[in-house]
């Protein structure tokens, strides 16, 4: 059953005010938002953006309806949209909202090009991360069609106390150094890293790119080819870092969220490829952590630590919805000024607004997405098809456990 949050009406007349700043003529009638939300309403975000809303209907007279679907809107927007049941706005993955739900999004770059109550005399387009608004357009063919929020970036976060003990005052950016950090930790009982089966691919992709570069390791995936040398070469190096007890061996057993749950939260693990979210996730496990994070290490001729991937959610607004405008302005309400720091602080994650504060527990992360230059995609493409993502799963577990030795791992991914 849907939750609804419905928040008050106010007065058809405070909407008079507000269609100056909205550019949208006021109809007389009081503007009401459905807003379809991909958190749950018991998340740090749902909380946030329920009091958000809240607080905008209060400020602007405009009301807003949220139906908190959680991750079950990948399976019921599409079916709403489709049946053109009333919908105004909603919220998912950038690229999911810009390719999946892309036929049902409003342009919106006139908007962007505007300035807004949180926004001072600027531009909206001018006080947020200029890097995934131009990811926007490149999703839209040119134009913006969805607004990121929420941003985040594949990092490798680590515990900076176990750093610290170890003796490790600089995170690896090369892999001898990422080596000679986990020989350090090795030194005082802690394991260097670990993964869960839901980032298995995630990690093979991120050290192909490292090794090839992005190039050659999408052309993986679109031909189904695992017959490099680079294939034997991360053979060989998670077999010596198994062999050496730098690579959790519980790893090969892992289902998602054990690794970060049971081996990162209690300290037994110093690092894991993730993304930003981590520390928002384990936060009740592990309230004290004090993180750190750096971009995987180079490992060969591929690319270096200046290739990430980052992403964000987004909000896409409908374009057969009766309120644009003021659609649009919630979006700037929850993007900018308090309530974009108020949403990177409870959830601790980053922000949107140039000059919103971030998380401290994300503070290093902020540096490696500051250097990125070049973007890789979602598990540099090795979760685009299920047979390739359950083949490197299967083969990768046997590596770590050593029932596949490093030819052996080789051999069967290029089958």
């Amino acid at each position: 059953m849907r939750r609804w949050v419905v928040l008050a009406v106010v007065t058809a007349a405070a909407l008079l005010g507000l269609a100056g700043c909205s550019g949208k003529k006021s109809s007389g009638e009081s503007a009401k938002i459905l807003y379809w939300s991909m958190w749950n309403e018991s998340e740090p975000q749902g909380q946030v953006i329920a009091r958000a809303a809240e607080a905008f209907t209060k400020e602007t007279g405009i009301r807003v309806d949220i139906n908190f679907n959680g991750r079950e809107i990948r399976k019921t927007l599409q079916p709403a949209l489709d049946a053109g049941e009333t919908i105004d706005l909603f919220d998912e993955d950038i690229e999911r909202v810009a390719n999946t739900w892309g036929n049902y999004l409003l342009p919106l770059d006139e908007y962007v090009a505007k300035p807004y109550p949180t926004t001072g005399e600027k531009p909206y387009e001018a006080v947020i991360n200029k890097t995934l608004l131009d990811l926007a357009r490149q999703l839209g063919s040119g134009q913006v069609k969805n607004i990121p929020y929420q941003p985040s970036a594949f990092v490798t976060l680590y515990n900076k106390d176990l750093f610290e003990q170890a003796g490790i005052s600089t995170p690896p950016q090369t892999g001898e150094e990422l080596l000679d950090a986990c020989a350090k930790l090795k030194a005082i009982g802690v394991t260097g890293i670990t993964v869960d089966d839901a980032y298995m691919a995630a990690f093979f992709g991120y050290n192909m790119d490292r090794l090839v570069g992005a190039g050659a390791t999408l052309a993986m995936v679109k031909n189904n080819d695992f017959t490099g040398p680079q294939v034997l070469a991360f053979g060989q190096l998670m077999e010596m870092m198994v062999q050496n007890g730098y690579f959790s061996q519980k790893a090969a057993s892992n289902i998602y969220p054990a690794g970060q749950v049971e081996e990162i939260a209690t300290g037994k693990v110093a690092m894991y490829l993730n993304g930003t979210w981590l520390p928002n996730e384990i936060k009740g496990n592990a309230p004290n952590m004090r993180w750190g994070a750096f971009a995987w290490p180079a490992l060969g001729a591929g690319d270096g630590i200046e290739a990430n991937n980052f992403g964000a959610q987004s909000f896409g607004i409908n374009k057969n919805t009766k309120y644009p405008a003021e659609a649009f302005q919630f979006i700037v309400w929850l993007t900018t000024g308090e309530w974009d720091v108020t949403l990177a602080k409870e959830s601790i994650g980053i922000p949107m607004g140039n000059d919103s504060a971030w998380p401290e527990a994300l503070a290093e992360a902020k540096a490696v997405v500051d250097s990125t230059t070049k973007r890789l995609p979602w598990a540099v493409g090795m979760e685009d098809s299920p047979d390739i993502n359950a083949k490197i799963k299967e083969n990768f577990a046997k590596l770590i456990m050593g029932s596949l030795n490093a030819e052996q791992f080789a051999e069967a991914m290029a089958k």
